[in-house]
């Protein structure tokens, strides 16, 4: 049972140490840069030991983003759990997300890489995987509380986080990508307003 133990312990540390020499390269070299030779160096583990864990270039690519997807996530959800309702707590989330995408390697990594090594429909499902519960769980708060107008909840979640992932785009396109977040979140704000209740 201790053996199992160990050789458990060993695997995982295994795996994150290959995910995070890959997220290294990832983000300094784009997708295309990173050589899984580089990959299995900087994490000092075989060649064999990669592909016991991963597929291959693009499955550990998948996990790397998954990593990056729980982090972002799970920094929106702190950041939410400090507003006094639901309705402020989207616009916290959004800013924290949107904050987080003024990282350059995140831009790389989830921005940019992302969609064209997963293909559209793979990288959809990881990215919504992480943002489209907790937002709907906070529309469906916000209604509950009456701060907002009842209304289906499916397609209004959709278009915000559609609106959300094209403004992460907007900014890491822009040249002050500090300027245009504050924009953004401006603006969003005021598309948030038009779902409020006028007595909220």
């Amino acid at each position: 049972m201790e053996g199992e133990s160990r050789q458990a312990r060993h695997s995982a540390a295994t795996r994150g140490a290959l995910i995070r020499a890959a997220r290294r390269l990832f983000a300094d070299n784009g997708y295309a840069g990173a050589a899984t030779e580089e990959v299995v160096k900087r994490a000092r583990v075989t060649r064999g030991a990669l592909y016991h864990h991963f597929r291959d270039k693009r499955d550990l690519f998948a996990a790397v983003l998954d990593e990056e997807q729980k982090k972002l996530a799970a920094k929106a959800a702190s950041a939410a759990a400090t507003a006094r309702d639901p309705w402020h707590a989207m616009l916290v989330a959004a800013d924290s997300f949107l904050q987080a995408c003024l990282d350059p390697s995140v831009q790389r990594i989830v921005l940019i890489d992302a969609p064209a090594v997963l293909g559209p429909a793979q990288f959809r499902q990881a990215d919504q995987g992480y943002y489209l519960d907790s937002l709907k769980a906070l529309l469906r708060a916000a209604t509950a509380q009456g701060l907002i107008d009842e209304q289906p909840v499916d397609p209004l979640a959709h278009l915000i986080f559609g609106a959300m992932h094209e403004a992460a785009l907007l900014i890491a396109d822009a040249e002050d990508k500090a300027a245009e977040k504050q924009a953004v979140i401006a603006v969003l704000e005021r598309l948030l307003a038009g779902i409020r209740k006028r007595e909220a």
